[in-house]
């Protein structure tokens, strides 16, 4: 064995390579304290636990009664115990109507305290059912005791006889200090205001960052040095046919312009957004409306509710929607995240976040050696004089360290091999073998009173490269990022460092994550096994092998394509009045693909004009994908329509952004352990590029046909232009 290897050897096994990093866990991660958790927002706590926020819903069946944005804890982001409710049944906020709801908790950590947003349903400053602010409450632990604000961050914002939704709010810190906070949904769109320096507070004017009728649920990180908006689509709350997704944009500052990966804005009528997370066609649909955390391996999570498709309602049917909390690894693929790199929730994973280091410190001082320290309130402090608190225990090879601390004295940090980090009012500074380097920390002369408050330091090594983070609340905004490539290797001791009186907390060095870097396989077209071009002479109707369910006369076949003009009919609900043309299909695994026109315009209302694909059982159970106009907008909406309970549910899921021109296609799966079929979706604005959405199921006894719908309303008068249906097998 060569001597370099041995040296490898001896130095992993020193470090703790090894060492196991986590153990399997089944979804929902909230069933051991709930049966519902809507929401959810999550953040470590400095007392080292992890603490999760949940919309004002009850807990468990057949309880009855709301929680008002109940709280719960865990050591390791798995396992959660119930710790109360940050408000009781009488305290709401001063200027909250009686009975008003709170909704959609954000939780960070401001300037020594916890700061938590959250959506108040109802004020008193009008008679309006539903007049959304956004209100806020500090505390001083994660638990409370929590105190409102007097007045709302964000007050309700009238639009005619009704007001915007001013809901679901998400605090931003940028690198410049300056505070944000991101609200809005739906009806009025997504917004920005900045805060004051306290977060209690607006600032100037409000940009608008999303149209309207298509988001909800923002969160934003910053990332490789973009921002990034994720933002919920589609409905929350449809029961068994709820199709909640993720999608993201991307800017360069934090008020936008948000495109997605395709450059599309996210403002346009023809809305973009990259898909982050999407119903895969396991147990869970509805997947949404989430929060991020990052463990203390560098990988980050995404912890966000669902729905069980066969348990979708809390109590009785068509009640309050049943929606646990899930977790599960989101990857960064080509510069955009995804949720297990593309392959959406999981019923059980394999790996789990790493929430202990091999290296680790709170208040016990064992295994470390160092004059001048002591431990004080659950951390450690270091006092004048004195040198630096070294670990026994050395590191190596890409490791992710981290600390919480406050400064009292001039400077403080980590000391990672050959590699010293430090903060001070000067800045976060690293030096390595003669190398330095030295980034601003917000706030000028007033840094140094700032770090008098806890922030969190953390420093990845990976390779000869150090990269080093301050934040206040590790959710994704640090206030300072610096990054040095070192002229000499980094393995050695591990100490921390202070220059003067500081305080230390919550010490790891764990390894460093290894990042998924290949998005998960997508459905690819083969052998093509079936077709009509439309390419006959002109005819009524449509070539050989289809099958009319109410014969529309006006569907003709010229100038090759099928010219259909929109119907003033709908599948949706007990009518059923469209037309659906259709094909038997082929057994097996297939994909389905046409290219469809459909002149909808922008911006103006067309509800809703709409033609594209359908997988068909009956008129009471299909799956319908087409580019459709709604309100303002114009989506490529996956809907599904099927009996439950003894009434018919309806809901959509959110695909990629249509063009006038838009090439959709069905990709057709049997799940082998229950025969069920899966219907996965995807749109395309080049017959190139190709965005794929989420799965709707069918049961295994049923038998799926496959074909096409134009309809929703003539008004307009618009046709659609389908140029050809071919069906693949799948690769």
């Amino acid at each position: 064995m060569r001597i370099a290897a041995v040296a490898s050897l001896v130095l992993s096994l020193l470090t703790g390579l090894n060492d196991p990093i986590g153990h399997a866990y089944e979804n929902p991660v909230s069933s051991g304290f709930a049966d519902s958790f809507a929401d959810p927002a999550v953040i470590r706590g400095l007392d080292g636990y992890w603490y999760a926020y949940g919309t004002s819903d009850p807990l468990r069946e057949g309880e009855g009664t709301h929680h008002r944005l109940p709280i719960a804890r865990s050591t390791d982001l798995v396992s959660w115990t119930y710790v109360g409710d940050a408000f009781g049944e009488d305290n709401l906020p001063p200027y909250a109507a009686p009975g008003s709801l709170l909704w959609a908790p954000d939780i960070r950590y401001l300037d020594g305290r916890y700061v938590m947003y959250f959506t108040v349903t109802n004020t008193t400053s009008s008679p309006h059912e539903w007049d959304y602010s956004i209100g806020a409450a500090t505390a001083p632990t994660p638990t409370g005791p929590w105190t409102h604000l007097s007045a709302p961050v964000v007050a309700p914002r009238p639009s005619g006889d009704s007001y915007w939704n001013t809901i679901d709010p998400a605090q931003f810190t940028d690198v410049d200090g300056r505070k944000y906070l991101y609200f809005g949904g739906f009806f009025g769109g997504l917004w920005v205001t900045e805060l004051s320096p306290d977060g209690l507070h607006t600032v100037g004017q409000p940009t608008q960052v999303a149209i309207d009728n298509k988001f909800e649920g923002s969160y934003v990180v910053r990332h490789d040095g973009y921002y990034y908006l994720l933002a919920s689509s589609a409905n929350c709350c449809a029961g068994p046919t709820t199709g909640y997704s993720v999608l993201a944009g991307r800017a360069t500052s934090p008020r936008g312009p948000f495109t997605d990966r395709e450059g599309l804005p996210l403002l346009a009528s023809r809305a973009g957004g990259t898909p982050v997370l999407d119903q895969n066609g396991d147990r869970w649909i509805g997947t949404g409306h989430h929060a991020q955390v990052t463990d203390l391996a560098g990988q980050d999570w995404m912890a966000y509710h669902a729905i069980d498709r066969d348990d979708p309602f809390l109590d009785g049917p068509y009640g309050i929607n049943e929606r646990p909390m899930l977790l599960d690894r989101l990857d960064w693929i080509d510069g955009w995240p995804m949720v297990r790199a593309g392959a959406g929730p999981s019923e059980r994973s394999d790996e789990a976040p790493v929430t202990r280091g091999f290296v680790s410190l709170t208040d016990d001082l064992s295994g470390w050696r160092g004059d001048g320290w002591t431990v004080q309130d659950g951390y450690v402090r270091h006092s004048d004089g004195g040198d630096a608190l070294t670990a026994r225990r050395g590191v190596g090879g890409d490791i992710r360290a981290e600390t919480d601390l406050r400064l009292e004295g001039r400077s403080a940090g980590l000391r990672v091999g050959r590699a010293t980090v430090t903060v001070s009012a000067d800045g976060l500074t690293i030096t390595a073998g003669g190398a330095r380097r030295t980034a601003a920390l917000p706030g000028g002369e007033a840094a140094s009173a700032d770090l008098a408050t806890w922030h969190n330091l953390a420093v990845t090594v990976k390779g000869r490269t150090i990269t080093a983070e301050v934040s206040s609340s590790r959710l994704g905004d640090p206030q300072a990022t610096l990054r040095l490539h070192s002229p000499v290797p980094l393995s050695g001791g591990f100490a921390l460092v202070s220059e003067g009186v500081a305080d230390f907390d919550n010490v790891s060095v764990a390894r460093l994550a290894r990042p998924v870097t290949r998005p998960a396989p997508v459905p690819r077209p083969g052998r093509l096994i079936d077709a009509d071009e439309f390419d006959g002479d002109e005819s009524d109707g449509a070539g050989g092998g289809w099958q009319w369910v109410r014969e529309d006369p006006d569907a003709r076949v010229t100038g090759g394509v099928l010219r259909w003009p929109l119907q003033n009919a709908d599948l949706v609900g007990t009518a059923n009045t469209a037309s659906v043309l259709l094909r038997d299909a082929p057994e097996g695994d297939y994909v389905v693909e046409t290219k469809v026109t459909l002149d909808l315009g922008e911006d103006t209302v067309r509800n809703y004009q709409q033609a594209g694909l359908v997988a068909y059982a009956s008129d009471d159970d299909f799956a319908r994908l087409c580019q459709v106009a709604i309100w303002n907008t114009r989506q490529v909406e996956y809907g599904r329509e099927l009996p439950f309970a003894g009434r018919l549910s309806y809901g959509g899921n959110i695909v990629g952004p249509p063009a006038r021109t838009t090439w959709l296609r069905l990709a057709h799966h049997v799940d082998p352990a229950n025969g069920e079929h899966e219907f996965r979706a995807a749109s395309s604005r080049d017959g190139r590029t190709w965005t794929w959405g989420g799965v709707w199921t069918f049961p295994k006894d049923t038998v799926p046909r496959i074909g096409l719908v134009a309809h929703g309303g003539a008004q307009p008068a618009v046709d659609a232009e389908f140029d050809y249906l071919r069906v693949y097998r799948t690769r």
